[in-house]
């Protein structure tokens, strides 16, 4: 008995001694780049590891001794040295991953993450906006939501209680602009419209339904009372999925509410979305959501929401953690009226573009400083140390290019003078100096740039400036007569501008975002990758409008960068 137990103790102390050394050895070779990089351990000499060579893998695990301040553990095979991938990322922030093609494994390396738009033709200021299809602006994480009473994001990017950005705004619906070009018909499915397409709804007791004629809208209406001690509202039972995006025109007298609930097709969870005639701008509580749609003030409104966006940006809010769902495992079971007011063309769609497109286009109209022409940032910005912070109403050029642009689609698509109006006064901020509140600057006193962020000292970045030469551009294109040649004229002394200080961009291997390293005599802000795509994309666009062979000089350099390629040294 004595001997058997002495078999199994020495049996397991050897088991035990196996699995730590390999342990050991697994732990240096994962940990190869990680920790080690970032915590700049401190300088070991190699007889201070134990010799790691294995005679059946054919190779040896060895120290490499980086620029002379830490060390990694590598691996030698013959004479060749394999430094991990992991320390190779962070170091060179170059991009890898394993691959799997018809059953063999390989390993993919990529100098950058972004990619490269070539432009299929002339750019067109009433068609696609650059590559904006691909864009999703409201399920960003810094967009709290897509407001009740507008219909347009609320930003988190600077202030966690929310603002209107127009930037975002204007890119909110130059994507919905480009998606209604760029995807196929909309399936559209009408749920009332007291017409032709009638529902039975369930009518409480105490409550009323009935169908009118409205000589305001020259067509029959639903119009709805509910008693205010109601809990239930007068509803409609449905069984509807795939299609999310509800739009219905609203008239009310009162307060009340439109009530959607959604129900998960696996687990069976029920979700509140109630929009209410109030000025909240969002609460959720539980798996109830409340947006305010605003005081309708006895006015006909039509309302456009993705009831899945809503519902996940209204979850987020109680807990960041939960999961979003996906369209297909959600289904639409009861519509629910509460109030009094009427109701018409409701309806539920795969996608309604043109409706969101005209909610932007309608907020830049409403929202416009008339004296300035300028659309104000109500956030204060930081951008860098040394330079002014930016108090709330500052106007910014990408800000005023993107407007311009939205405003001058929907002045082509709709014909109304409205939209065109309020693109004309949105040049006069391209007029003013950045000192004296618009957005202009000047470099060495002889190229004028349109600031994104109006910044003291100037800022000049690139990105930015380009979208206000596109709005522009736009507008030139749009407009007739003297405010066509205004645009003009703005395009073409900001096109000078960039033709000649474009290369102050190029570090050899990338780009910079801005030229802070110029006027603060900093560092280069170095572009990241999906700054350094944006700014080929932009020019290949540009080229296509505008033949000077510096645009392809270029564009073919960066995208070289790209690749890894590096401008020749001495």
């Amino acid at each position: 008995m004595l001997y058997m137990m002495m078999r199994i103790n020495f049996k397991t102390i050897l088991l035990i001694l196996v699995v730590a050394v390999l342990s050991s050895i697994l732990t240096s070779w994962n940990n190869c780049g990680n920790n080690s990089f970032e915590n700049n351990v401190e300088w070991k000499t190699h007889s201070q590891h134990k010799d790691r060579t294995s005679n059946e893998l054919g190779y040896q695990e060895i120290d490499c001794y980086i620029n002379g301040g830490y060390s990694i553990g590598c691996r030698k095979e013959g004479d060749e040295v394999y430094i991990p991938f992991s320390f190779i990322h962070k170091y060179f922030e170059i991009y890898g991953k394993l691959a799997t093609y018809d059953g063999l494994e390989r390993f993919e390396w990529f100098h950058s993450y972004s990619k490269i738009v070539n432009p299929k033709g002339k750019y067109d200021s009433r068609g696609v906006f650059m590559t904006f299809e691909n864009y999703n602006v409201e399920v960003r994480e810094r967009v709290k939501c897509v407001s009740g009473s507008d219909g347009v994001p609320i930003s988190t990017q600077w202030e966690s209680q929310g603002y209107y950005y127009p930037t975002q705004i204007a890119q909110f619906g130059l994507s919905h602009y480009s998606k209604n070009l760029t995807e196929p018909e909309p399936y559209k499915k009408v749920i009332e419209d007291a017409e032709r397409v009638r529902q039975d709804w369930i009518v409480p007791q105490g409550s009323l339904i009935t169908r009118i004629y409205d000589k305001n809208v020259n067509s029959y209406v639903l119009k709805y009372a509910t008693p205010e001690t109601s809990a239930s509202g007068i509803s409609l039972r449905l069984e509807h999925v795939l299609d999310f995006v509800f739009k219905f025109d609203l008239y009310t007298k009162d307060n009340g509410s439109i009530t959607v609930i959604l129900q998960s097709r696996e687990k069976k969870d029920v979700y509140y979305l109630h929009y209410t005639t109030s000025n909240i701008v969002l609460q959720a509580f539980n798996n109830h959501v409340h947006y305010g749609i605003g005081l309708l003030n006895n006015q006909w409104r039509r309302l456009t929401r993705d009831l899945v966006v809503d519902l996940h940006k209204g979850l987020n809010i109680s807990d960041k953690t939960r999961k979003q769902m996906s369209r297909s495992k959600l289904k639409v079971i009861k519509i629910i009226l509460s109030g009094s007011g009427m109701i018409d063309n409701i309806t539920l769609s795969t996608s309604e573009h043109m409706e969101q497109f005209y909610d932007a286009a309608r907020w830049f109209v409403a929202n416009q400083n008339i004296t300035s022409g300028g659309w104000p940032n109500p956030v204060r910005r930081k951008v860098s140390n040394g330079m002014a912070i930016l108090e709330p109403g500052w106007y910014s050029s990408m800000g005023q290019g993107h407007a311009i642009s939205v405003l001058s689609r929907a002045y082509y698509h709709s014909g109304e003078d409205k939209y065109l109006n309020a693109a004309i006064r949105g040049l006069r901020p391209f007029k003013v100096s950045s000192i004296k509140g618009g957005i202009t600057a000047s470099f060495l006193g002889k190229y004028i740039w349109y600031e994104e962020y109006p910044t003291t000292p100037p800022s000049f970045i690139l990105n930015g400036f380009i979208y206000s030469l596109i709005g522009l551009y736009d507008l030139k294109s749009i407009a007739s007569g003297k405010d066509a040649n205004d645009a003009l004229k703005l395009f073409e002394q900001g096109m000078t501008s960039l033709k000649n200080m474009l290369t102050l961009y190029d570090t050899g291997s990338g780009t910079t975002y801005d030229l802070r390293h110029f006027t603060l005599k900093t560092a280069p802000n170095i572009a990241r990758w999906d700054y350094h795509s944006t700014h080929i994309n932009q020019i290949l666009l540009l080229s296509t409008i505008d033949n000077d062979p510096i645009f392809t000089t270029i564009t073919e350099r960066w995208i070289g960068y790209m690749s890894g390629k590096r401008a020749a040294h001495n």
